[in-house]
């Protein structure tokens, strides 16, 4: 038990910096009302999941240390339905309906894109 919660505590560790450095670039590089970092995390962890899982079963590993690791660790800690959904509260609260929608409908059509074509991949 207390491997398995390294393993989720380094994965998640390393995702939560890496979802940091991406929002720390865009922000500085890049000004808008649309929450681009968080998006784009999520997009790209939903698109790692997907990888990462259609690889697993692909081979029929039964590697619990890497589920645990890159799976339940990384994509848990680089992607975050917390900080998108505080975003579609601000935009509500702002009276920024639009935002809100097209946040909330392109975050939710692109997260499942992103997991069938990973999984797509391997199989």
């Amino acid at each position: 038990m207390i491997k398995n919660i390294f393993l989720v505590l380094l994965g998640g560790g390393i995702g939560s910096v890496v979802r940091y450095l991406l929002s720390y670039f865009l922000t500085k590089n890049y000004t808008t009302q649309f929450p681009w970092a968080t998006f784009i995390a999520n997009a790209l962890g939903c698109l790692l999941i997907g990888l990462l899982f259609g690889y697993i079963q692909k081979n029929n590993l039964q590697n619990e240390t890497l589920k645990l690791l890159l799976i339940t660790g990384f994509c848990g800690g680089f992607t975050t339905f917390s900080t998108f959904s505080l975003e579609n509260i601000q935009f509500i609260q702002n009276q920024n309906y639009n935002f809100a929608i097209l946040y909330t409908t392109t975050s939710l059509a692109v997260g499942f894109l992103g997991i069938i074509i990973g999984f797509k991949l391997f199989n």
